[in-house]
């Protein structure tokens, strides 16, 4: 189980850093979900519609920090940008992320 989480969140990644690097949050909870409370900057796009805007995100040229409510959602979609060749970190859940950003 530890060694499942530990895939799932990655290896302590700094995601201040990233974000002072200017990597992108996109937050892949439902529309709903995201208008109850989200990371002020952070992209709403729903982990069902991750695929369709991969070249958007592409196009940003940036790296990509994903977050949901528990980390489950974010995880399936990192999976799919890095598969697209995006550099991307799962952020897990939004409210832990936001703590990490110190915002």
């Amino acid at each position: 189980m530890i060694n499942f989480i530990k895939k799932l969140f990655g290896p302590g990644t700094d995601f201040k850093a990233l974000q002072e690097q200017g990597a992108v949050i996109i937050d892949v909870r439902s529309p709903g979900e995201f208008s109850g409370g989200h990371i002020k900057g952070a992209i709403n796009i729903p982990v069902n519609n991750i695929q369709s805007k991969i070249n958007d995100i592409k196009k940003k040229g940036k790296p990509v920090i994903t977050c949901c409510a528990s980390g489950i959602r974010s995880g399936s979609a990192t999976s799919i940008l890095k598969q697209a060749g995006v550099e991307a970190y799962n952020g897990g859940s939004w409210m832990s992320l936001k703590n990490k950003l110190a915002l």
